[in-house]
């Protein structure tokens, strides 16, 4: 009889995009090394081409309406069920967090569970950020002058390339809170932890389409999607000097809007947000409405 051996082959992981709600591999077949912080190979990543930008494109257009026109109050449910889910996986993250960027295990505790915080945060936002941006405007006249805040659309988010998860959350959470759809380019060197999120976000009732995620060459997928003209806005928190402007060049031709690149480090994504990146993906519409002929004892409306 032969010896029965208890070693067995580990499975490793295969990453792959995260586009309409579910899993392609890149198009065009390619894949690119990833490394931990001493160049330690982890796995490999697909190479997203523009093809996949595309489809990326149009899976967050035939998702747009109906997130939009989902209640405020079922978006904060929907937010606060992905921080439920990342709870349920918090090891798996913590380890992915460390070996991308070189962490002890407590600080990269410390950042997935301000990551969790953070999807916690924003999920009591959905439902609140009108009272603050919109309201009932004091006009001369006869009117009601109401102004309520609106999503622009389709939000392009170029992924802080050092802070690989929290950051991440910080930039990828305000867009989709306040109603718009997401494609998401991760950080280029460490894709893995964006990468994952997409099995998160695909077990957390958040419709396909609502959050797309592309990894590979940030200078070559970025520049189609700021030309894009189905494409409302872009985040370009990941871009540096050079590329920012590049894309804010492209991204004039349809009147894109665009949110600037601001230095931050990793200890300031720690920081408790304001609204500035909700408020800016929002568009503001007014609306006028009489009140009906005004007599001597007050409105007749």
């Amino acid at each position: 009889m032969s010896e029965r051996t208890n070693e067995r082959l580990s499975v490793f992981k295969t990453y792959k995009l995260y586009v309409g709600g579910k899993f392609p591999r890149s198009e065009s077949g390619r894949v690119y090394e990833v490394t931990d912080a001493k160049g330690k190979w982890l796995a490999n990543a697909p190479l997203s081409s523009r093809k996949d930008a595309r489809d990326a494109v149009v899976a967050a257009r035939k998702a747009f309406g109906g997130w939009s026109g989902a209640t405020a109050y079922n978006r904060g449910q929907i937010l606060y069920r992905v921080a439920e889910m990342l709870e349920g996986r918090r090891e798996q993250f913590v380890r992915e967090v460390a070996d991308a960027e070189g962490l002890s295990k407590p600080k990269a505790t410390a950042q997935v569970d301000a990551a969790i915080d953070r999807w916690v945060w924003y999920a009591g936002w959905t439902d609140k950020i009108a009272q603050v941006v919109g309201g009932a405007n004091p006009v001369a006249g006869p009117y009601f002058n109401l102004s309520s805040p609106e999503p622009t659309g389709v939000v392009v988010v170029l992924a802080p390339q050092e802070s690989s998860f929290l950051g991440l959350v910080s930039v990828l959470a305000p867009v989709i809170a306040t109603g718009n759809t997401a494609i998401v380019i991760a950080s280029e060197r460490s894709p893995l932890p964006a990468l994952s999120l997409g099995e998160v976000l695909a077990t957390s009732d958040v419709p396909g389409g609502v959050v797309n995620l592309l990894s590979g060459r940030t200078t070559e997928i970025a520049p189609s999607l700021a030309a894009h003209q189905d494409v409302n806005a872009i985040d370009l928190a990941g871009a540096d000097e050079t590329l920012a402007k590049e894309l804010e060049i492209a991204a004039a031709d349809n009147l894109k809007r665009v949110l600037r690149p601001q230095t931050v480090d990793n200890a300031e994504w720690f920081a408790t947000p304001g609204t500035e990146r909700m408020t800016a993906f929002l568009e503001t519409k007014t609306v006028w409405h009489p009140t009906g002929a005004l007599g001597a004892s007050g409105s007749s409306y």
